[in-house]
């Protein structure tokens, strides 16, 4: 906020998301605002108060958090939302994906800038720049600033990492090694996507009722790219009606390595259902995938 008010008043707003998830976080909302006042900027407080459920509190609330700063920011025409994540925040994405066996794409981390919907972006201009840099910012412009208690709670997978993160340093793996593990797979991740996206859309032949794909050029690729083009495709026909499925890397090389690219090779039907997507091979190196019923459906005809 300091650096943006600096920057130009008129060109920036303020907005702070309260999760509402530990007391004291509408306080903390209300000390933002001030702090927004007193260097001219325009503060907005985003309340998340949908009902909170299941073991995954911390993914659901990001979630909840992009999608109430991209309503947002959609509502006063901004383009762009920035974040102050740092290269702390990036090396702890890197390692939590690490142990989640993630491949490129996850090791990638956070990207500098995507985007969110048609017309806003999120960028993360701080990405580069340590945690404590930005402490160190504060206190040379005496700006207070607030440390999240969620941050030391260990019973999220990222505080206990975090306290495992100077045992690492002291065998060499600090943050800004992680950090750089990222850029260095997103420039993979880069590349395998770009000639990924030149291969779906080689081989892809629409019609009104599914997507097909001409399997027979398709098994001709590398491996890591099959697995793009596949991933890719199912992303295109994914059912709205569907919750989102969590993306499980396991799951799809088990549809494509042990299943569609042996049955590719021996001319062998395959039928096969993932992410609520139906994928046929017919026998004769096609691929057919279209979305597959709604679950109740399913579930009603058993």
């Amino acid at each position: 906020m300091h650096a943006a008010a600096r920057a130009g008043r008129d060109r920036f707003r303020v907005a702070t998301v309260d999760h509402a998830l530990r007391p004291g976080s509408a306080d903390e909302a209300l000390g933002v605002g001030r702090l927004a006042t007193e260097l001219g900027l325009v503060h907005t407080i985003l309340t998340w108060d949908a009902p909170r459920h299941g073991s995954r509190i911390q993914a659901s609330a990001r979630g909840a958090r992009y999608r109430l700063l991209t309503d947002h920011a959609a509502g006063i025409g901004a383009g762009l939302i920035l974040t102050a994540h740092t290269l702390d925040d990036q090396a702890e994405t890197v390692l939590m994906r690490l142990i989640a066996g993630s491949g490129p794409s996850g090791l990638a981390g956070m990207r500098e800038e995507r985007v969110l919907a048609p017309g806003i972006r999120l960028v993360r201009p701080f990405l580069s720049l340590s945690k404590a840099d930005l402490v160190a910012y504060c206190e040379m412009h005496r700006l207070p600033f607030l440390r999240d208690p969620s941050n030391t709670d260990e019973r999220f997978t990222r505080a206990r990492l975090r306290r495992l993160l100077p045992l690492l340093a002291e065998e060499g793996l600090n943050a800004a090694r992680l950090a750089r593990l990222a850029v260095r797979a997103g420039r993979d991740d880069a590349a395998l996507r770009q000639r990924a996206e030149a291969v779906l859309s080689e081989i892809t032949r629409t019609d009104e009722a599914a997507l097909r794909l001409d399997g027979l050029r398709l098994r001709r690729e590398p491996c890591a790219i099959v697995l793009r083009v596949v991933d890719a495709a199912l992303d295109t026909v994914a059912p709205a009606h569907e919750a989102p499925v969590p993306k499980r890397l396991e799951r799809l090389e088990a549809l494509v390595l042990d299943a569609l690219l042996p049955a590719l090779a021996e001319g062998r039907a395959l039928r096969r259902t993932l992410r609520g997507v139906l994928i046929e091979a017919d026998g004769e190196g096609t691929i057919r995938l279209v979305a597959a019923p709604p679950r109740r459906a399913r579930d009603r005809r058993r």
